[in-house]
């Protein structure tokens, strides 16, 4: 299903709305795969083995009114039939009939079991794919433990509605067919009127109380996806719970929600209690009123009693899928009120899509151009005003300047995060907007700040960079990028695990692990945001010489926050308030005595004096001294 076609059918996912059937039409690509010849015949053997098993369930009852009849002593019970008497006979046939009802069902159930499950998969891998085509504004949005919620729900939900379906709704209606065309022909159109009174009735009810509750349901959903998201909030944020000593807090900030969903839940067991109390008051009622009519037909002589049982035991057997229908329906009920969510969520679009003519970019420098650029999230606030400037092929330019100066935005400009506002930004003379994201993204390589690694081993993350590279290609990427060493010394080396997030490793280590693995994607245009402004002095020493190795004839673009890794860079801009305030190399830029020089003054007054309270904090034989804050 494509975008489109999810935001159709999201149109009529509503638990609030009248027609289930007109929810089921537009899910029916998830029940008939037109790509799957296999499972369309399994679905069609699944009906079959259905359709197969209500005939034996309406032949059962025929077997029990014989098995009666033929012992209530009216009838002689010496006929033989196969050298065995008649009720025997009728006996094992009772016997058999329900051995192969269920074991029709059975083969319904293993029949449909690939069709449910590959709609499961199809419209989660649909909803996961969907996600990340979503804009960086909706991420930065999200609650991820809400968003895992929503899904796993979701997917949970169209299961229900695909089986129950396919597999109840259709054969039991066929069922009540039956049997209605068997009451009018053995006891008449009063019994069916009865009947038809019942059935109305008692559909009406579950459908009435269903419906009421949707709201408790949304209740419940809403407080558990937000006890799903407090709880993993915590979890990644666990140190700094520790830091604050906040535990406490944390778990009774998680009660509060979890209370939230207790309430919820017992409000819906209370109400599913009304609405199972209520169907079997509706549906006795009705049983009794046939009841009392066959038995006066039994004692006037218009019936047999194997009437009697006969009629008994179909109303049983009606009010078995009946009860079911009950079931089915809130089973669908509570589907669509969990898979709306989701489908709302396959309905948010893509901020940042592709034209529908958009070429690959097609590299040569590659030049990087920022003409006129401008760019806001608010029009209210704007971050960058008619900016423009040029990275020569090959060459390093640095942009710098104080905090919100919008040094960020311009590499989420670059990688088309967001689209510009006003003006353009060109690659070897090709307009970021002309061209497909992933050729894009596909030749520029990113070292953030922050180094974010997935919960698997160390080997993997380096392979990110390029899937499918070979292991020597992975160490060759981290011996450049100087982390080769200090994984070789790890007991298990490429496949030690880094835990999650990376926490397993110092900000050095991760820094070094995502520097290989831009090595190892090798893009021809190269992105270091700040990449060493939350390390120490030391380290990002160390990291910088990587980083030089990474920048080498690469045309490169440094968002920097320590001025002394830029000044090495070609050019470097100076933003101030979303504008290009002063441009140049580092010794022009300190000969003008404007802002950068401001900066580079106060950061060497700091970093002298850190050196010199490292100084001090030893004496000549080496041992810490107590140094007093500096405050006092």
């Amino acid at each position: 299903m494509s975008v489109d076609q999810s935001r159709k059918a999201k149109s009529s996912v509503n638990a609030d709305e009248g027609s289930v059937f007109a929810t089921v039409r537009n899910l029916w690509t998830y029940m008939w795969p037109a790509d799957r010849p296999d499972l369309r015949l399994r679905v069609v053997l699944a009906i079959a083995a259905l359709l197969l098993s209500k005939v034996a369930t309406t032949l059962i009852p025929f077997a029990y009114k014989g098995i009666v009849d033929s012992l209530d002593g009216s009838q002689p019970n010496n006929t033989l039939v196969m050298g065995l008497a008649v009720p025997i006979v009728l006996v094992i046939a009772y016997g058999l009939g329900n051995i192969i009802d269920a074991g029709f069902q059975q083969l319904r159930d293993v029949l449909f079991a690939s069709v449910g499950q590959n709609a499961v998969r199809k419209l989660a891998y649909r909803t996961f794919n969907h996600v990340h085509q979503l804009s960086l504004r909706f991420h930065l949005a999200r609650r991820t433990g809400g968003l895992s919620r929503v899904i796993e729900r979701g997917t949970k939900g169209i299961e229900a509605i695909v089986r129950f379906t396919m597999l109840n709704i259709v054969p039991t209606l066929v069922e009540f067919v039956i049997t209605a065309v068997i009451f009018v022909y053995m006891f008449g159109v009063s019994y069916l009127g009865i009947l038809v009174v019942t059935i109305w009735g008692y559909l009406y009810f579950t459908i009435k109380a269903s419906n009421w509750r949707i709201a408790i349901r949304r209740d419940m959903n809403n407080s558990d996806t937000d006890a799903n998201s407090k709880a993993i909030d915590s979890m990644l944020n666990f140190e700094t719970v520790k830091y604050f000593g906040n535990e406490k807090m944390e778990a009774e900030r998680y009660d509060r929600a979890m209370a939230g969903y207790e309430r919820s839940a017992i409000r819906i067991w209370t109400s599913l209690g009304v609405l199972n109390f209520g169907q079997a008051v509706i549906f006795y009622a009705g049983f009794i009123i046939i009841s009392v009519m066959a038995v006066n037909g039994v004692m006037n002589g218009t019936l047999t009693l194997g009437d009697f049982v006969l009629l008994n035991t179909f109303l049983m057997q009606i009010y078995r899928p009946l009860n079911f229908i009950g079931f089915v329906y809130r089973e669908l009920r509570q589907g669509l009120t969990d898979i709306e969510e989701m489908f709302k969520l396959l309905e948010q679009p893509a901020e940042i899509v592709d034209k529908p003519n958009a070429r690959p970019l097609v590299v040569t420098g590659p030049v990087i151009r920022f003409d006129h650029v401008s760019f806001h999230y608010d029009p209210d606030r704007p971050i960058l005003k008619d900016v423009s400037f040029e990275v020569p092929a090959g060459k390093t330019v640095a942009i710098v300047g104080p905090t919100g100066a919008g040094k960020s935005t311009i590499s989420r400009l670059l990688y088309r995060f967001y689209d510009v506002t006003g003006g353009a930004i060109t690659i070897d003379g090709q307009d970021l907007r002309d061209i497909t994201q992933d050729s894009l993204r596909a030749a520029i390589g990113m070292v953030p700040q922050d180094t974010v690694l997935f919960n698997d081993t160390i080997g993997y993350n380096i392979e990110y960079g390029r899937p499918g590279a070979s292991h020597e290609e992975v160490r060759k990427a981290a011996a450049m990028a100087q982390v080769g060493p200090f994984i070789e010394t790890l007991p298990k080396g490429y496949d030690t695990p880094v835990g999650e997030r990376g926490l397993k490793l110092s900000g050095g280590e991760k820094q070094r692990v995502a520097i290989a693995r831009t090595i190892l994607k090798a893009p021809p245009i190269l992105i270091l945001d700040e990449a060493t402004s939350a390390l120490d002095t030391k380290t990002e020493r160390d990291i910088q010489s990587a980083l030089d190795i990474v920048s080498a004839n690469r045309t490169t673009v440094v968002i920097a926050h320590r001025l002394s890794t830029v000044i090495n860079a070609d050019e470097i801009l100076v933003l101030r308030s979303g504008t290009v305030a002063e441009r140049g190399n580092h010794r022009d830029l300190l000969a003008q005595g404007g802002l950068y020089a401001q900066m580079w003054n106060r950061q060497r007054e700091a970093t002298e004096a850190e050196e010199k309270l490292r100084q001090t904090a030893n004496d000549p034989d080496g041992f810490v001294k107590t140094v007093a804050p500096a405050a006092e």
